[in-house]
C-alpha cells in the first residue's frame, strides 16, 4: 500500500483495491490469508502495466494539487 495509511492503490478505494499481493511480497500468496497463487509472465506483465497507470495518476494527482499551492499565493 503506497503510504501505508490503508487506502490501498487507488486512493480512498480501501485495503481491497489492490492485485492481492498482501504483506507477503510480489507473487507470494493472495493478500487474503495463506495461498501458493503461482504468478505468470502474463499476470506479472499485467500487474506491473496497472501499477505505471496509478503511479502516473499518483503522479499527475500530486503536480495538480502543487500547481494549486503555488496558485494560491
Amino acid at each position: 500500500m503506497p503510504r501505508f495509511n490503508g487506502t490501498g492503490p487507488v486512493w480512498g478505494g480501501g485495503p481491497g483495491a489492490g492485485y492481492g499481493l498482501g504483506n507477503c511480497g510480489f507473487g507470494r500468496g493472495t493478500g487474503r490469508g495463506p495461498g501458493l497463487r503461482r504468478w505468470t509472465k502474463q499476470d506479472q506483465k499485467s500487474a506491473l502495466e496497472e501499477e505505471v497507470e496509478i503511479l502516473k495518476q499518483e503522479l499527475k494527482d500530486a503536480q495538480e494539487e502543487l500547481k494549486d499551492l503555488k496558485d494560491q499565493k
